[in-house]
């Protein structure tokens, strides 16, 4: 059984992520409104009913948005931390509100969500895995640094959404002011191109065939150059920008498929220093 997975939406204006198979699906965060997590969804020819569980990310508004709303309409259980719902201030249905720890392990239908740990300015925040079948999809949006815990599930995915939040020059020579610069950068904000890069070249797993790229910053980040960063060493991954205005396609994958062709893409016919990580 194959799993199905599309960004609904990726950036600081609102994150929602989708993954599924054929039965059922999860959300990880709401940061849309409902409606228009609606409009997404079904531009995509997806099907709500088969949506089982959202999962929470963190209390930053960007994930939450659309929570209350969505997850009433649709009585879908909640799955999130004590900690991220004290500090959210959200009212949910406490019969259908689930805590979620520290390298927990959840079962909805058919479908493996693990969660673990990680490194963001939050009170409580998670990254999740979806698996089904071996098959495994990895949501690694909002860390501050990479750790041991998530290189150890990165090199087990098929798939990945991965943050690539900001080029370090840009953000260095940016209108910023400093101490939001220090955030973002300081360890418990977001990956940078580098820092992901580096992740992805030192531990892609030879069978990822799909990478995602996610929460670009809209004024310290450039998707053509972050894109050709990657396509440059990705040898059969397919790599994709996900946009922080509109839903990607929906992808599928299963523990049968073969990687994708490799790209054809030449670093040299680009100037060097848009291709400088730095």
């Amino acid at each position: 059984m194959a799993l199905h997975f599309t960004s609904i939406n990726s950036g600081s204006n609102g994150n929602c992520y989708y993954v599924g198979n054929d039965n059922e699906a999860i959300l990880v965060d709401v940061g849309l409104t409902c409606k228009e997590v609606e409009r997404r969804i079904a531009r995509l020819g997806l099907s709500i009913q088969k949506i089982k569980a959202i999962f929470i990310s963190h209390e930053h508004s960007d994930h939450i948005k659309g929570l209350t709303v969505f997850a009433k309409k649709y009585k879908l259980p909640v799955y999130i931390s004590s900690a991220t719902l004290k500090s959210s201030r959200l009212v949910l249905d406490q019969h259908n509100t689930f805590s979620l720890n520290h390298l927990q392990n959840i079962q909805i239908g058919n479908l493996k969500v693990s969660a673990f740990s990680k490194f963001h300015d939050a009170a409580d925040p998670y990254s999740f895995t979806v698996e089904c079948n071996g098959v495994r999809v990895g949501v690694f949006t909002d860390i501050g640094a990479v750790c041991d815990r998530l290189i150890s599930h990165f090199k087990n995915c098929h798939a990945a959404f991965l943050e690539a939040n900001y080029d370090t020059q840009m953000m260095e020579n940016g209108k910023y002011p400093y101490f939001l610069k220090r955030r973002i950068m300081g360890g418990h904000g977001h990956l940078s191109n580098a820092q992901a890069l580096a992740l992805f070249t030192s531990h892609k797993p030879d069978y990822m065939s799909h990478l995602l790229l996610s929460h670009l910053s809209k004024d310290n980040n450039d998707p053509d150059l972050v894109e050709n960063l990657f396509k440059a060493v990705a040898g059969n991954t397919f790599v994709k920008v996900a946009s922080r205005y509109e839903e990607t396609e929906v992808y599928y994958i299963d523990c049968n498929q073969n990687a994708q062709t490799a790209y054809s893409f030449n670093p040299e016919l680009y100037q060097p220093e848009q291709l400088n990580l730095f």
